[in-house]
């Protein structure tokens, strides 16, 4: 329907390279109606009869180097220029079909699902592990990587998959005739190859394949229900996935063992193979001495590290949050002094260039801060690179011994730094305990165990709750359901200050 194309025309991407038709969504976009309706006559052809136009099956691709001077092929990326024709048209089916393919994906997916990203993967993870470590509870983990995953998915399996969901005969057509009649070709400085079949992996630049690729992980990893995990609030979570980003979690060497071998053997029925060199192990204890564990892969040890990147954000084995927020720090000020000749320049307003600021350091800073327990110590740390920032910003050394207050005079600002973070992680916390799925289970749920003895840690929602004023860590998830009253509650500690 031409409502339709109209809609996937605005949800495109403009800017994006073309492909080998060269037809552009802003040449589209710019015939207004005369477009939309040639659009909408070609798409519904296609639809009808199935066959789909050379130019709109082909894909150039082009490969990226992951690090300057990159010279092998496993340190490039590749990306795919598609013809944006087919975009608009597999936007119009992926519309029609998610609605199907939603329900089969779980909780613990958080890749490419409407509502999550990286924060919910990240939040889920880190609450888990705290509540695991209160109650005298080791966590092991198991971070997996695939090989290629998105480029060794089968055609057949995902057909396969598409027809137990029982989708429209010419949705399905659509989507069969797109993977069993592509072809692509590479381009290395301006020349291209011979174009070939492509007979495996899903399609690079697809709108449809993170849906795909989901719906074909979560047949590997329905093996894995019923095998034990860790068990709260009635539930028992041993896995959490970001796309192919997944890690297995247990209580013990032996269960993770157990579901490792079962992941295995599952991902080798679908043609997915676990690369033993970055599939790595650890173990989140409050022991001084970390229990060592031995865990293989095709009698392969896989390596036991103290800390792991996950998602972008550092997981130590000790359960806290210090060696991240220090990296982000670190990671801030590199990038600081890249734009150095920006930030630093007198010749621009310091208004503006506390907006960049804002803009292009601070995220890289609090990526991942929704899930940080922020310590006094930690507290001190992050309102000292706040004032490092502003010190170089208005070029003031540290012999002139001016005072911080002087300092944020001189910068016409307040301290902001720690109330920015307090909001994000109050609108987000907010946001999941309303939703109440997996993100509420891990904050919420009962785990067995008993709490050690002494001063316990402190958990993100106690600093949380101490910061909104809201007395007690329930009254404060309680207040989460009225939203209104916990915009309220946000905008009224934002005022107050740190």
């Amino acid at each position: 329907m031409k409502d339709e194309v109209q809609a996937a025309i605005r949800k495109m991407k403009t800017g994006k390279a073309t492909g080998s038709d060269g037809i552009s969504v802003e040449l589209i976009e710019a015939l207004g109606d005369y477009g939309v309706d040639k659009v909408t006559i070609l798409l519904n052809e296609i639809y009808d009869t199935g066959q789909i136009p050379t130019d709109m099956s082909r894909s150039i691709c082009i490969a990226l180097p992951k690090k300057p001077g990159a010279t092998e092929c496993e340190l490039h990326r590749t990306i795919s220029l598609m013809s944006h024709v087919t975009k608009l048209l597999l936007r119009i089916i992926m519309m029609r079909v998610r609605n199907k393919i939603k329900p089969e994906i779980p909780e613990e997916q958080c890749g490419f699902v409407e509502g999550k990203g990286t924060t919910n993967a990240i939040y889920i993870l880190r609450t888990l592990i705290e509540r695991a470590l209160e109650v005298q509870k080791d966590v092991y983990l198991c971070f997996i990587d695939y090989t290629k995953a998105f480029d060794r998915v089968r055609h057949d399996e995902i057909i396969k998959q598409l027809t137990q969901l029982k989708i429209d005969g010419k949705d399905f057509r659509i989507i069969k005739n797109m993977y069993w009649d592509q072809k692509a070709a590479m381009r290395v400085e301006g020349e291209v190859s011979k174009f070939q079949n492509i007979k495996r992996g899903v399609r690079q630049g697809c709108v449809l394949s993170p849906d795909l690729f989901s719906l074909y992980s979560e047949i590997i990893m329905r093996n894995l229900e019923g095998h034990p995990g860790i068990k709260i609030g009635g539930s028992n979570i041993n896995n959490l996935r970001y796309a192919d980003d997944t890690v297995l979690i247990a209580e013990n060497e032996k269960d993770l063992q157990q579901l490792l071998d079962i992941v295995k053997e599952e991902s080798e029925k679908k043609g997915l193979e676990l690369n033993r060199k970055k599939t790595e192990v650890m173990v989140v204890s409050r022991k001084q001495e970390l229990p060592i564990i031995n865990i293989y892969i095709k009698g392969t040890r896989l390596k036991q590290k103290d800390q792991f990147k996950y998602l972008g954000s550092l997981i130590s084995s000790d359960g806290r949050n210090n060696s991240e927020v220090a990296s982000r720090i670190a990671q801030a000020k590199t990038n600081f002094q890249k734009m150095k000749t920006v930030l630093t320049n007198k010749n621009i307003s310091i208004r503006t260039r506390r907006r960049a600021l804002e803009c292009y350091i601070e995220p890289i800073l609090m990526y991942g801060c929704e899930a940080w327990t922020i310590s006094k110590q930690t507290q001190k740390k992050l309102e000292a690179t706040e004032m490092w920032f502003l010190r170089r910003m208005l070029r003031i050394s540290w012999t002139a011994k001016k005072t911080n207050d002087t300092v944020l005079e001189e910068a016409h600002t307040t301290r902001l730094l720690i109330s920015k973070i307090r909001k994000r992680q109050a609108t987000f916390f907010g946001h999941v305990m309303r939703r109440e799925k997996l993100e509420n289970l891990v904050t919420t749920g009962i785990l067995e165990g008993k709490r050690s003895r002494g001063k316990q840690r402190e958990k993100l929602i106690e600093g949380l709750t101490d910061w909104l004023k809201a007395g007690k860590s329930l009254e404060a998830i309680e207040a989460t359901k009225d939203r209104k009253k916990w915009r309220t509650m946000i905008a009224n500690a934002v005022k107050q200050g740190t």
